[in-house]
């Protein structure tokens, strides 16, 4: 690792690029993604961003002003999202046995620039994502993570780079420090940008140059490792291996208010549904489940109301019906008469690993009988489609049901939603 470069790529606006792969039309005009239930845009072309289109705008704001630029709207596919980036991430171990994930479009990679030319590599792997599965990517080379990522942004703002910047021992990386400012570093953010400011500390430059006790009581160690990873200090290491994930969420905005208690428990069941099925799917199981519910953030009916509740256990679970015990104790403590409820949310912490979990001192061979079931419905609902069995107090469809009104097809999951050419 001493000597190996670190690469970022980063697919350029995912989940756009992911659409516009199979639309061709879209290419070259303004594009846009919504989020859940077609809320707010989550994903904006170039083009977008050029005629005004913010991250986080609420469709309602902008749909005027993408309608009289012709613009193409799409609701979430995640299905076919997360199957591109599946295949763009097998690819990159064609070049190198050493990826890290780190999101569904970004991923840093292990290079040998004794083996190859980094920037001919670069390219190479830019153009073999592209010919296989049309979508464009950046790539940033440099000594460590933090520079790598530094590299990345400046390659998709440059136009000469188009997409591959190379800053590994590079002659122009005390320029390209010198150009970035504190706060576009990565993991700096605004508040730590302030408090180097006060110091002088306006620039990357300036934070690598910066006395290492400053920063580190500034920021503490993990700021003091970015100022080293600026010095091509490796800080950070590279992590192969997947690493298991801390909580899983099932959380959205719905199509309309609910002010009825049933319908209200019907949604969180059916949320607690997704959020276990996606828990189990890792091994996982949780020791604590959070439910929230709240009014619309931008018309709040009767008045603005948000609220949470977590409950604790001692032993971690991935069986439904002891989450929905759980889940329904905390929906009784903070549902409220007379709110018209716009957000819903389920949120499963305290992630372990099944096969790391202790035995439980009472039930816990009901407890094993429970597991083994679910195991087996998950595998009939895989082989036979989503739903097919489920548990008779969760409703598959209602009125908290997703609104997907501008959704595309799964081309590349669904034998029925094939592309027609």
């Amino acid at each position: 690792m001493g000597n190996t470069a670190i690469a970022l790529l980063d697919a350029n606006n995912f989940y756009v690029s992911c659409e516009s792969a199979f639309e061709v039309a879209a290419l070259g005009k303004p594009a846009v993604v919504l989020s859940n239930n077609d809320g707010c845009v989550v994903s904006r072309s170039e083009e977008a961003k050029q005629i005004g289109v913010t991250m986080g705008s609420p469709l309602f704001k902008v749909e005027s002003l993408l309608d009289q630029n012709d613009a193409y709207i799409y609701s979430s596919n995640y299905t076919l999202y997360g199957d591109l980036s599946d295949r763009i991430m097998s690819l990159l171990y064609n070049f190198t046995p050493e990826v890290e994930i780190n999101s569904i479009d970004e991923a840093f990679l292990s290079l040998e620039p004794r083996k190859n030319s980094l920037d001919k590599l670069g390219w190479s792997i830019k153009e073999k994502i592209h010919k296989w599965t049309g979508i464009p990517v950046s790539i940033g080379i440099a000594e460590t993570k933090v520079l790598s990522k530094l590299a990345n942004r400046l390659a998709k703002k440059s136009d000469r780079a188009r997409g591959v910047l190379n800053l590994y021992r590079s002659p122009h990386l005390e320029l390209a420090l010198k150009r970035t400012d504190a706060c576009d570093v990565w993991q700096i953010g605004r508040k730590s940008a302030d408090k180097l400011k006060d110091y002088g500390i306006l620039t990357a430059w300036q934070l690598r140059e910066a006395e290492h006790r400053l920063v580190r009581r500034l920021l503490t160690v993990k700021g003091a490792r970015i100022a080293l990873e600026l010095r091509g200090i490796k800080c950070l290491p590279l992590v192969p291996t997947v690493q298991d994930k801390k909580s899983t969420a099932c959380t959205r905005n719905l199509p309309q208010s609910i002010t009825c208690y049933q319908d209200l428990k019907d949604a969180v069941l059916s949320f607690l549904t997704v959020a276990t099925e996606r828990m189990r799917k890792s091994n996982l199981a949780a020791k604590a489940v959070t439910v929230s519910i709240g009014t619309d953030r931008f018309r709040p009916v009767p008045y603005e109301y948000l609220k949470a509740a977590t409950y604790k256990s001692v032993y971690p679970s991935d069986v439904n019906c002891e989450l929905q015990e759980w889940t329904l104790l905390m929906l009784d403590e903070i549902f409220k008469k007379g709110i018209e409820y716009k957000r819903v949310g389920v949120v499963l912490t305290g992630l372990v690993r099944t096969d790391k979990t202790t035995k439980r001192l009472f039930d816990d061979v009901k407890f094993e009988r429970w597991h083994n079931l679910l195991r087996a419905i998950d595998e009939i609902n895989r082989k036979f489609g989503k739903h097919t069995v489920r548990f008779g107090c969760v409703k598959t469809g209602g009125i908290w049901k997703m609104k997907q009104t501008r959704k595309s097809q799964r081309y590349t999951t669904d034998w029925n939603e094939l592309l027609v050419v």
